[in-house]
């Protein structure tokens, strides 16, 4: 009898040992927050590891840290890139090409000049002013030669349209190595996930914004999001009005150097990876509509929400590629 009541002991404590239950880790990061949820038998949460992450992506690839690598490049000086830097560059390369240029990270120094950047801008813009920092635009010309980048002086790269979601990715790779197999990470609702929430056994809940201008919050549409990640793009919140109380937003046309001129209102993609769902929602941010249905034909691997305004100023939605499938 007290063997039997032993092993029920031991049988007992073994399965509150075994019973995956959701940690949640939050703070702040990269001007905004982050939140990890994972299910995990360990009592570590991890937090630590991933403000190391963080700190030496920032180190890397922050344009808002003057000692960052990326800053360092930017004045021109001589820096050897590490791990992080170089596949971010090299995503970005792929990027560059696939949209003819529409996403580039050379776009820099005009984002400053327009305020939406790192550094604030020193003069009025104008398009003569446009026109000078035009000719530092051209991703094609930035060469990575093992771990050191060639570029023209003057070329001011900036990551922040793709290095969030590459984060992200980071934080995803690092549960992994944990053989932590169920998790959601999110950098600023750029997100990542991998099996299920265990705690609803169900799929990780995620939704799409309305393109609200007045800054309030709700939701268009909820969906299940397993084993995918999704990052969204909009220009309803980051925008400034010219002096006429017209909206332009901080996405830059690569081509014209002026803010893009588009219907579209938000784009939210779902990929394999959350550093190209980021720098394609981006670049696709950036196109007319019949260019991005068409890019996105050519791309069925790509999910896309597509929120526009029609010429009656009402928002219609495009749902591509099986996004809510």
């Amino acid at each position: 009898m007290k063997r039997v009541i032993i092993v029920l002991f031991v049988l007992s404590i073994f399965s509150c040992e075994q019973e995956l239950k959701n940690k949640k880790v939050s703070g702040p990061v990269f001007g905004t927050f982050y939140e990890v949820t994972f299910a995990s038998q360990s009592s570590e949460n991890y937090q630590k590891q991933f403000d190391s992450l963080f700190f030496i992506m920032n180190k890397s690839m922050s344009n808002y840290q003057s000692d960052s690598d990326i800053s360092k490049l930017n004045r021109n000086e001589a820096v050897n890139v590490d791990t992080h830097f170089i596949k971010v560059f090299n995503a970005s390369k792929k990027l560059y090409r696939e949209t003819e240029g529409v996403f580039d990270p050379t776009i820099g120094k005009l984002v400053n000049a327009w305020d939406f950047g790192s550094e604030k801008p020193k003069a009025k813009i104008d398009s003569i002013k446009i026109d000078s920092l035009k000719r530092y635009v051209g991703f094609n010309r930035i060469g990575l030669v093992g771990n050191t980048i060639k570029k023209v002086d003057g070329a001011f790269l900036d990551f922040n349209a793709i290095a969030k979601g590459y984060a992200v990715d980071v934080i995803g790779a690092f549960l992994e190595s944990k053989a932590i197999e169920n998790y959601m990470v999110n950098i600023g609702g750029e997100l990542r996930t991998k099996g299920i929430n265990i705690d609803k056994q169900s799929p990780w809940t995620v939704g799409v914004e309305n393109p609200n201008f007045d800054d309030t919050q709700s939701t268009n549409i909820v969906l299940g999001l397993k084993d995918k990640a999704m990052a969204t793009s909009g220009t309803y919140r980051k925008f400034k009005l010219d002096a006429n109380g017209n909206r332009y937003a901080h996405i830059i046309n690569t081509k014209t150097g002026f803010p893009s001129k588009t219907s579209i209102l938000s784009v939210s993609i779902i990929a394999d990876t959350c550093m190209l769902a980021d720098g394609y929602a981006t670049a696709i941010q950036a196109m007319g509509i019949e260019e991005a249905k068409d890019f996105l034909f050519r791309h069925p691997e790509l999910k896309a929400y597509i929120i526009f305004e029609n010429e009656a100023q009402e928002f219609e939605i495009l749902n591509l590629n099986g996004f809510t499938e």
